[in-house]
């Protein structure tokens, strides 16, 4: 009876980490990511809290299921720790209005976001073309879509 409860215990172990590698291979794939670093080194956390886009440092960092994340203190990298979800940008840090619009990978200017419902969504803005502008246009419209976008993408 030991032995098996032992079995189960070891093929239980392999099978979560099996899926847990799955999505971490999953997210290192679909997520907008320079060397494993998300939002271009940008602390998720200081969107929320600070209201603006602030770099975080390297020193300060935590590995949330295959991706990196920059904190600017301890005290966002502890928040973080604790709802790491909840911190995260939608479509895994890609520009919001182009998974809406036309179910694209485009990057973001850090620095140009919004948050809504809980939410931080990213948005491209270069060259005379700040996409959050559009995004206001039809948020709801865009938002719906993204996610269904992204969904199709990300499973």
């Amino acid at each position: 009876m030991f032995m098996k409860q032992i079995g189960l215990a070891i093929l239980l172990f392999v099978a979560l980490s099996s899926k847990v590698t799955a999505q971490e291979s999953l997210r290192k794939t679909h997520f907008n990511l320079k060397s494993q670093v998300a939002i271009q080194g940008y602390d998720p956390v200081a969107y929320f809290n600070l209201g603006h886009a602030e770099k975080g440092k390297e020193d300060l960092a935590v590995f949330y299921q295959g991706v990196n994340y920059y904190f600017s203190n301890n005290a966002n990298k502890e928040l973080f720790k604790k709802q790491p979800a909840k911190y995260e940008p939608a479509y895994g840090g890609w520009c919001a209005y182009a998974m809406g619009a036309s179910a694209e990978k485009v990057s973001i200017d850090p620095a140009t976001f919004k948050i809504v419902d809980g939410r931080l969504f990213l948005f491209y803005n270069k060259f005379f073309n700040n996409t959050l502008k559009d995004w206001d246009k039809k948020q709801a419209e865009l938002e719906a879509a993204a996610d269904a976008n992204w969904s199709k993408l990300f499973h």
